[in-house]
């Protein structure tokens, strides 16, 4: 009862570090509500055991481990540290609980066997959002989101997308003002988070600083990369544009983490871009060790060639958000090339 007691309360104190590094930090309410009902149901699992049995049998004062510490527990590096530390800890203690429950109960074992696979899970996805510029490399579909070029609301089509299958949404608007463009983005972010997708702003480091996005894009006429840096952080990923292989070189010795490369083919969004046809990609590919983004008149009849001509993924716009069914479209275009 002694060790039961001791790693449930270990468990319920980790699961609440990661609780509020999901609420406080990271903003996100799936992952936050997550740890929460997690905690909720370890409570009422431990609610089966005898209670009074458990508190008689504490003894903090002559337990002989609370003066056992290691030097590296007195430090944690940063946020991310501290989430990765109370994870192992509490799987470690769901352990505990499952084997020595099994002497109490085997259907309250059974049930920490159940919660610690859910919070190998939820240790992944809390520390895979905290650093964002890991998950791009998963990103396959990217949406650029203009209101003007949206059949439906903005924000219907946003979530329509996202329900499709877009790994990603840009949110690129050039004519609102600040206050409005910033409402909108925090809108957007909390949509794509709740998605399990990545937010980005188009050009603009300060909003998207603000707006807590996960990175931002910017176009050959913006700042370089390295000064958006100093204003974004290390941990936002920072994207660029560009249209030629010199562009693609110079943006690589700037530091970006993906490159767009484009146009590829032609484009209603942008007609004045000469378009580099597949060969462009090619010769990108050959030289680029970042994850390149194919950009430029790109649908669902011709992704699958764009991403075996050596892009990770494919930036679209109107072949999604500006079609009846976003969902419909987003999701034709991604089983294109998922499996490339």
């Amino acid at each position: 009862m002694r060790i039961l007691d001791a790693n449930f309360n270990r468990a319920r104190e980790a699961l609440r570090c990661m609780e509020e590094y999901g609420r406080f930090v990271l903003d996100d309410a799936g992952l936050s509500g997550r740890a929460k009902r997690l905690r909720h149901e370890l409570c009422q699992a431990i609610a089966e055991l005898p209670d009074f049995e458990l508190l008689a049998a504490r003894d903090t004062p002559g337990d002989v481990g609370t003066g056992i510490t290691t030097e590296s527990e007195a430090r944690r590096a940063d946020f991310a540290a501290v989430v990765q530390a109370a994870a192992k800890r509490l799987t470690e203690a769901l352990r505990c609980l499952e084997e020595y429950g099994k002497l109490a109960s085997s259907r309250f074992a059974a049930r920490m066997e159940d919660i610690r696979y859910q919070c190998y899970d939820l240790e992944k996805q809390l520390l895979t959002r905290g650093n964002p510029a890991d998950r791009f490399g998963r990103v396959r579909l990217y949406v650029l989101l203009t209101e003007a070029l949206c059949k439906r609301p903005i924000l219907e089509t946003a979530k329509l997308v996202l329900e499709g299958g877009a790994d990603a949404i840009q949110l690129r608007e050039k004519d609102k003002a600040d206050g409005e463009l910033l409402g909108l983005a925090k809108e957007v972010r909390a949509l794509c988070h709740a998605h399990e997708a990545l937010f980005f702003m188009n050009d603009r480091v300060d909003l998207a600083v603000l707006a807590r996005a996960d990175g931002v894009h910017l176009g050959q006429e913006d700042l370089p990369v390295g000064l958006a840096r100093r204003i974004a952080g290390p941990k936002m990923i920072v994207g660029k544009s560009t249209h030629s292989l010199d562009e693609l070189k110079a943006a690589l010795a700037e530091g970006t983490d993906y490159i767009a490369v484009g146009a590829i083919f032609a484009s209603p969004t942008k007609p004045q871009v000469a378009c580099g046809g597949l060969e462009l990609l090619h010769q990108a590919a050959a030289i680029c060790d970042r994850p390149i983004l194919a950009i430029g008149g790109i649908g669902a009849d011709n992704a699958r060639e764009v991403v075996a001509a050596g892009a990770r993924g494919v930036a679209v716009c109107q072949a999604v958000i500006g079609q009846d069914d976003p969902a419909a479209a987003a999701k034709k275009i991604k089983k294109q090339i998922e499996n490339i």
